[in-house]
């Protein structure tokens, strides 16, 4: 088997976008965006690291891999529109703690 300098970066028998390693990425992050794309966005961790503070445990036991953005928002009680700012935040070196707090900030269940 070769070696993958960037880790890895399939997981083998999971029918998902963005599962093939040499599938193209939208570097859009919208809503649709999932759990698995972002953390191919962000190979170098930014994205598993917001998981972390946000309190969600998606980036390690890789449950929801394919749920999108605003669906684990509303999973976790959060403001999608917060998380996905914050998410945003990573491509120009952020999130600020402000964003983090208003991603992290819980909201009333509808």
């Amino acid at each position: 088997m070769a070696s993958d300098p960037g880790g890895v970066r399939t997981i083998h028998g999971l029918d998902a976008a963005g599962v093939d390693p040499d599938e193209a990425i939208d570097r859009t992050i919208r809503g649709s965006t999932t759990i698995l794309e972002i953390l191919r966005l962000f190979p170098d961790g930014r994205a598993a690291r917001l998981m972390s503070a946000l309190y969600w445990p998606c980036a390690h036991c890789g449950g929801a891999v394919r749920e999108p953005l605003t669906m684990a928002a509303k999973r976790h009680a959060r403001d999608p529109r917060a998380v996905l700012e914050a998410f945003r935040a990573l491509e120009s070196g952020g999130p600020s703690d402000e964003q983090v707090a208003k991603a992290v900030a819980r909201v009333p269940r509808a």
